[in-house]
């Protein structure tokens, strides 16, 4: 985060042509960035000490293992800058990813349970497993808060040589604020609908300027609804604090600490009765295929459900200098995150089936309001997860030859934990009404009981090295190996759970890239890397079931993807504007074979698209975010695993689109909003799922915001989510019954004070 800010007004009658002048930069944008790096022509260039920062284009990755300029980075890395987050009021990493496209919670959960937290999928795929906080990674799934920071890195592609194991989908990185030498405090509180309040302080201050020992504190605190739900809510408080030595020196020594608790009423969507696609789940009931569509602020389940949170994370990162081309970095981190969560759960089964009974009961045809569903469902858990990690990066710059060299190696050494109890018990809970549920239901007849405990425990250590060679000013090579040995055991005490079970192995993954630079200012690449997923990699969770792609004898699920792309900076470099075409494979699938009856490793996916971005400024005043993806998936061999029976991954828009600009007008005034677009989703294939929508529609959203200095210490800002009120499907669940509306429209007015 910037502290010093400087803000150079426009000339009135400069200020009156900007909308014109920002529509033609839009269409001339290559012309004119091509004039501006080639013209030699005209007076000599001016440079200005003290320009304004572009507040969201940054130049590089936060990440030691990406030593390249942005422009000559050959993948796909989005880079969400901290003024984004505070000009779109997003307090948590769901909101931030609004910005990327294609990038989303579009899932709600296995048919009773929901998913919680930052539930994201990237490129088709679940990503939940590959977010990571400083680069290391973060285990738990829970919904986390930016309020401590600085920007938000999502990698798309590959980054098993980057990170290790992990998804098909690349990696999401959240960077931390850390302390500067200036002594600075901002105070923000915010206030708006649906029960909207959050205050937060981020205060510096320099404690020995000579031995560059600085502070930081970030506090927050937020008890706010979720706009158009009701009962439903997020109360969150966090505390970071961070100490610096050595800044501005060749040693320097980081201090974090992270602790957040939150006390939320969690959300287990509402019925999907009278949606689109939905029709009769009976025969024998035709009427209800003509039932209206229940209300999206209904909640049906208990005012007392909770989802309560503690995350405690505790980092020292000692960075040494020992010459301008050769620099160590270590980091050290414990971190422990323990849910405990309770969320009375609904289905409307029309029609007996093998697995479930009738849940959904019409008594009267003509009076809907004795329509009601079953609350039968036990959703309960209660997890730990703990990771310890180590992790040491030694980065040398050379010459070999006539070969440039910029390499990166490393040593990391990680034990990841998981401890989760399983519960049982009768469900006595009274049936809700369809159209007006009551949260406040006798639930002394819900008796849930402990029925088992179990652990899992992964411990992994990596060998990495990366390197950029550079053969002349146009062309370059990147190469990157990555080994991981690995041994992962889990043990359930739960009858007839097979045991305790272990499985350990390598993990060999590369990456290859080759990059051409036209010009000083732009790149184009090719690109190849792979990807691994060992059993459990994702959960911790090892099984004797040949079914599940967890079972101890079944190879690492592979993954490997291509790009080729360019990056130009356009404008005086302050704006970049980027093209990506990929595809990628993932093979080891587990799949049944309907002949046999046996389950084999032969299933194979595939995801392939374009993908463009631009970021910057159009001007000294105007500046810009967008970004469009267009995705094509298909199951290359196994069974199809969407609903509607398409060759298409569940749970991914073929399109998306997303931006955001903002406008700085003459005497304070700031005027900002975008439109985010999203195709609809195939939602999962479940059999026994009768009558439900197969899929949703796509949906359009628009955001704005407008904020005014009142003087160098205060300024207000407004933000108007979602403009136009429209109703939409956020994320649907595998069996259909349930789903996620998007936030209704909400105002929220926030006051930021600066001393």
């Amino acid at each position: 985060m910037s502290f010093i800010k400087s803000r150079k007004h426009a000339s009135p009658a400069h200020a009156a042509r900007l909308p014109s002048l920002a529509v033609a930069s839009a269409l001339l944008l290559p012309v004119m960035g091509a004039h501006a790096q080639t013209s030699g022509s005209g007076l000599p260039p001016t440079r200005v000490d003290g320009a304004r920062e572009s507040p969201y284009k940054s130049e590089y990755s936060a990440s030691p293992k990406y030593t390249q300029p942005l422009v000559d980075t050959p993948q796909t890395l989005q880079i969400l800058r901290r003024p984004l987050m505070a000009q779109q009021a997003a307090t948590s990493l769901s909101d931030v990813l609004r910005n990327t496209p294609g990038v989303g919670a579009f899932f709600l959960g296995e048919n009773g349970s929901t998913s919680t937290g930052d539930t994201i999928y990237m490129r088709g795929f679940d990503a939940t497993g590959v977010i990571f906080v400083d680069n290391v990674r973060d285990l738990g799934a829970i919904s986390r808060d930016v309020f401590n920071i600085e920007q938000v890195e999502v990698l798309k592609g590959q980054a098993g040589t980057d990170n290790g194991r992990g998804s098909p989908t690349g990696s999401i990185n959240l960077v931390t604020k850390q302390p500067e030498l200036v002594d600075a405090v901002t105070v923000s509180a915010t206030y708006g609908s649906w029960i909207q309040k959050r205050a937060t302080l981020d205060w510096n201050r320099i404690l020995d300027a000579d031995r560059g020992l600085a502070l930081r504190l970030n506090l927050m605190k937020q008890h706010s609804g979720v706009p158009g739900r009701h009962v439903v809510h997020n109360a969150r408080d966090g505390f970071a604090p961070s100490l610096a030595f050595g800044l501005n020196t060749p040693t320097r020594i980081f201090f974090n600490y992270l602790h957040i608790q939150q006390d939320n009423v969690p959300d287990g969507g509402v019925s999907t009765i009278g949606l689109p696609g939905y029709s009769t789940p009976d025969p024998n009931r035709p009427y209800i295929s003509n039932a209206p569509k229940v209300s999206t602020s209904n909640f049906y389940g208990h005012v007392n459900d909770y989802n309560r949170v503690n995350t405690d994370m505790t980092t020292l990162r000692v960075e040494h200098d020992f010459s301008p081309d050769l620099k160590l970095q270590n980091t050290t981190r414990y971190a422990r995150t323990d849910q405990d969560y309770r969320l009375s759960s609904f289905v409307a089964i029309g029609v007996k089936t093998d697995r479930s009974s009738v849940s959904l009961f019409t008594p009267s045809p003509e009076d809907r309001s004795t329509w009601e569903v079953s609350r039968n469902i036990i959703t309960r858990r209660d997890q730990s997860n703990e990771i310890l990690s180590n992790q040491t990066h030694l980065t040398a710059s050379f010459q070999s030859g006539a070969l440039q060299h910029t390499l990166v190696g490393g040593l990391e050494l990680t034990r990841e934990r998981q401890h989760a109890l399983s519960f049982t018990g009768p469900s006595r809970r009274p049936r809700a009404n369809l159209y007006q549920p009551n949260p406040e239901f006798d639930d002394s007849g819900t008796l849930i009981s402990v029925n088992g405990r179990n652990k899992g425990q992964t411990d992994t250590v990596s060998l990495y090295a990366l390197d950029t060679l550079k053969f002349n000013e146009r062309w370059s090579l990147s190469l990157g190996l990555r080994e991981d040995f690995y041994r992962t055991s889990f043990d359930d005490t739960k009858p007839n759970a097979g045991g305790p079970l272990h499985k350990s192995g390598g993990l060999f993954n590369a990456k290859v890239a080759v990059v051409f630079k036209p010009t000083s200012y732009s790149s184009l690449y090719a690109l190849y890397a792979s990807a691994q997923q060992p059993p459990g990699g994702a959960n911790f969770n090892l099984s004797a079931s040949r079914s599940n792609a967890s079972h101890t004898d079944y190879a690492p699920q592979k993954t490997d993807t291509g790009e080729i792309g360019t990056k130009w900076e356009l404008l005086d470099r302050k704006l970049i504007a980027t093209a990506a075409l990929y595809r990628t494979e993932v093979n080891n699938e587990v799949e049944l074979d309907s002949l046999t009856n046996t389950y084999f490793q032969t299933g194979k996916k595939i995801t392939q698209g374009l993908e463009l971005g631009v970021t910057g400024d159009l001007s000294p005043t105007v500046s810009l975010t967008a970004g469009y993806s267009h995705m094509q998936s298909q199951v290359s061999r196994g069974a199809l695993v969407s609903a509607t029976g398409e060759n298409f991954l569940a749970y991914a828009p073929r399109r998306s689109f997303t931006s955001w600009v903002s406008w700085r007008l003459p005497q304070g005034f700031t005027l900002g909003g975008g439109l985010r677009y999203s195709g609809g989703l195939l939602r999962g294939r479940d059999t026994n799922a009768i009558g439900t929508p197969k899929d949703t529609g796509a949906y359009w959203v628009a955001d704005v915001m407008a904020s005014y200095v009142i003087h160098q210490h205060a300024e207000i800002q407004l933000n108007v989510n979602n403009l136009f009120n429209n109703s939409y499907v956020r994320s649907i669940n595998k069996s259909g019954y349930r789903y996620l509306p998007g936030d209704a429209r909400n105002i929220s007015l926030t006051g930021n004070f600066h001393f």
